[in-house]
């Protein structure tokens, strides 16, 4: 058989990794892309033999994924590294790049706002690296027909978050980029959606100042009563990637417990019905 493959665009941690092993579970290799001191490359090794476990290769890259030389080099690679069993194809594409500049746009100081090159490697990182491994895959016949591709946002494209303006634009453009990608690749049956998750404990959402008063009302005003946790988002990842969800394309769907409708905090929403 062919294997069918997940590409992920930050698979150490997070989101990313949650997914990883849940798409594992349920039957694809997985390519990864992350970058990680050697702090934290325990925790990689940790994913990769949970994605082994379940009978999958996995196939990881120490690499900035928003280095176009990288990015061609690790696409042949992974095009040659193949091409003697079989044409491998990616079946999955996954967005979870968290890697931007935490800064106001407006200071007295011109040292303590955002630069033009922060703001340009966030939106790069954060955005534009969705549409440039997709026309790679594209172009290079390893995007499989009828294929998914999942960028994750959050309610921060639409919300203004202290120190967050730059990663909030780059979420609302990847929001943009699937819209776009949706249309553009409809002729090969591929879907491209992405997902807002609620809240949720990352090591991204930690760099954020002042998470632990995100976290607090995200507890306070989530219907379900506490946090999202990446397993949830994997799961919602892999439904949508059966055949039933070939006609779901082009939509931001939140995956949040209903979090997001909550204009305000309070025990009336939260408190359990007697």
């Amino acid at each position: 058989m062919t294997r069918k493959w997940a590409l992920i665009l930050g698979a150490s941690s997070g989101f990313g990794g949650a997914t990883a092993i849940e798409l594992a579970k349920n039957g694809y290799s997985i390519l990864g892309i992350h970058l990680d001191r050697q702090s934290t490359m325990h925790k990689v090794s940790q994913i990769i033999k949970k994605i082994q476990k379940y009978g999958q290769e996995a196939i990881f890259y120490n690499m900035n994924a928003a280095d176009p030389i990288k990015r061609n080099d690790t696409l042949d690679e992974f095009k040659e590294r193949f091409a003697t069993k079989d044409h491998p194809h990616v079946h999955v594409l996954i967005h979870s790049l968290a890697f931007g500049t935490l800064k106001p746009f407006i200071t007295k100081s011109p040292n303590d706002c955002i630069s033009k090159t922060q703001m340009d490697m966030t939106m790069d990182v954060m955005a534009h690296t969705l549409v440039y491994w997709t026309q790679g895959l594209v172009q290079r016949d390893l995007l499989a027909k009828g294929g998914r591709i999942f960028a994750l946002t959050s309610a921060g494209s639409q919300q203004v978050i202290p120190f967050y303006g730059a990663v909030s634009a780059a979420k609302a453009a990847v929001e943009a980029h699937i819209r776009q990608l949706s249309v553009e690749l409809g002729p090969m049956k591929v879907t491209a959606n992405a997902i807002m998750a609620g809240v949720t404990d990352t090591p991204a959402l930690r760099k954020i100042p002042g998470n632990e008063l995100m976290v607090k009302a995200a507890k306070d005003k989530n219907p379900m009563g506490k946090l999202t946790v990446p397993e949830e988002v994997a799961k919602a990842i892999v439904m949508l990637c059966q055949p039933a969800a070939d006609w779901i394309s082009g939509n931001v769907i939140g995956v949040d417990g209903g979090e997001y409708n909550v204009s305000y905090t309070g025990e009336i929403v939260c408190k359990p019905i007697k």
